[in-house]
């Protein structure tokens, strides 16, 4: 059971709450502030305090005046007009974090919801009632008011939910547990969408999927290196403290400890004097993309915790201040990075599947990996594939971010696009795992030609792991399957800790 208070959430908290099912509960110091800033709702309500999205119209209209009566339909009317989601829906994981997420920013006391809001959504986390929610239609600033939207509406007992893989009637899920849809009151709806959830639910997504990939991008490194008798003196700890990056010294700690054992590789002068750039400065590539994450992991675990609704309320109602915290800039940035570092983890792959398969360049593998080159194609196509996704990846990888396009008559003139770079986060963390699964598949049949009786004891480990799900290329076959194949076991994969237990 995971206790929320607004303050402390951790990416490590919520991969248990997303991929293991771990419960919620609320903090009963966040609650009282959750009651604090709702009475001074209700004072402004009652006193008529003009007050921005409480008693006013939205964006360009917030200096039309809203009738006290008026209050409660105002906020129904922002939700279902703002429900403008478009395209695929987002993946249930991703509409379970948005959940958390925006019930944690809301246990910060600044928002002015009913305790009964955060209850409800505490709810939805723990009987998983996840909304289905458009993937497009979001600027990233003015927070993510469309997805979000989208999630108001299932509170309402509008929309759909996820049942297994079909969608139902949210009001059918609500029915199925006897509980009664919520009727907002004032500032409830604008509480609820004004936020960075959907774009900061996706980046923890990608964060803990490229981590995970990450890490396996290494072992498949290893591979790779012993497939190709990769000289091990590049790894030498001297080297890498000299420059100075501790990702890199930790990159390069781990290729030793995973290939420690080895009969496979070589040492410097043995076969040749050094590698080439995919092998030798596997540290140095993927130490830098290991830098990336760590930046994106701190960006992120402030964002879980962040304020991002507008106005935000102070001084138990003292103040209430209309600000710009939804404004997804800190976010954009982040993913924009993140496709990056994870593009070029692809990218080097890709270097060491030509390698593997060329044999100008793989000092004496068989003509693409091919049982009978010529007669058989072997992993020529495979590469194909690989060059292809690398290339798709770095369209995808274009920022996002650089992009901006004013909207609500120009009073919201700039905007981050941030959920549209978390998207795109994702589709290259998938087509990167993509080509790190063909990697793979020719690592392995290089260290058979090799002798995978010579491999160490922890590439070895693997090796029989992926086995079972790819057999060795006996006769050509049709390799999609096999690589689709591979590329969800590693999605999968359970991620080890660095060095220790590997």
């Amino acid at each position: 059971m995971i206790t929320l208070n607004g303050n402390d959430l951790t990416i490590e908290q919520v991969n248990r709450v997303l991929y293991e099912g771990e419960l919620v509960r609320i903090a009963d110091d966040s609650m009282e502030r959750v009651m604090n800033s709702r009475f001074a709702v209700e004072k402004i309500v009652s006193t008529h305090n003009i007050t921005y999205g409480i008693n006013t119209g939205f964006g360009k209209f917030s200096d039309v005046e809203i009738d006290k009566k008026d209050v409660h339909a105002l906020q129904l009317h922002l939700i279902r007009s703002h429900a403008c989601g478009v395209g695929e829906p987002f993946p249930e994981v991703v509409s379970r974090g948005m959940i958390l997420l925006r019930l944690n920013a809301l246990l910060k006391g600044f928002s002015g919801v009913r305790p009964i809001l955060v209850e409800r959504l505490m709810m939805m986390v723990n009987e998983r009632i996840h909304p289905v929610i458009p993937q497009q239609g979001s600027l990233g600033a003015s927070g993510d008011l469309a997805p979000l939207s989208h999630l108001a509406l299932v509170l309402i007992g509008e929309g759909e939910v996820w049942d297994g893989s079909e969608q139902i009637e949210a009001s059918k899920r609500w029915g199925s547990i006897g509980v009664t849809p919520i009727e907002l009151q004032a500032k409830e709806g604008l509480a609820l969408i004004n936020g960075t959830q959907a774009m900061t639910a996706m980046g923890v997504v990608n964060y803990i999927e490229a981590e995970r990939l990450a890490l396996q991008s290494e072992y498949i490194a290893a591979m790779s290196m012993e497939g190709l008798h990769g000289v091990m003196d590049a790894f030498q700890s001297s080297i890498h403290e000299a420059r100075g990056y501790p990702q890199q010294v930790a990159v390069a700690e781990r290729m030793r400890a995973l290939l420690q054992d080895s009969k496979l590789t070589t040492k410097q002068g043995e076969r040749r004097v050094q590698d080439a750039y995919s092998l030798r400065c596997i540290p140095q590539v993927h130490g830098a993309s290991w830098q990336v994450l760590d930046y994106v992991k701190e960006k992120l675990e402030i964002e879980l915790n962040a304020a991002t609704d507008n106005p935000l309320i102070f001084d138990d109602g003292g103040t209430v201040i209309s600000g710009g915290n939804f404004h997804g800039q800190p976010i954009a940035f982040a993913m924009d990075f993140l496709k990056v570092a994870v593009a070029e983890l692809a990218n080097i792959s890709e270097r060491r599947i030509e390698r593997l398969v060329n044999p100008q360049l793989s000092d004496g593998l068989p003509a693409f990996l091919s049982p009978e080159p010529g007669l058989q194609s072997g992993a020529m196509i495979m590469q194909y594939s690989a060059a292809s996704l690398v290339s798709e990846n770095k369209t995808l990888a274009h920022p996002a971010s650089v992009d901006s396009i004013p909207s609500s008559a120009n009073q919201e003139d700039h905007v981050s696009m941030g959920t549209i770079g978390s998207r795109h986060a994702y589709q290259i963390i998938q087509n990167a795992r993509r080509v790190l699964a063909i990697e793979a598949i020719c690592g392995m049949q290089a260290v058979e030609y090799r002798g995978a009786d010579g491999m160490s004891s922890v590439t070895k480990r693997h090796f029989e792991e992926w086995r079972s799900i790819v057999p060795p290329i006996v006769e050509d076959r049709r390799f999609s399957k096999d690589i689709e194949k591979l590329s969800a076991h590693l999605k999968e994969g359970r991620v080890r800790e660095p060095v220790g237990s590997l």
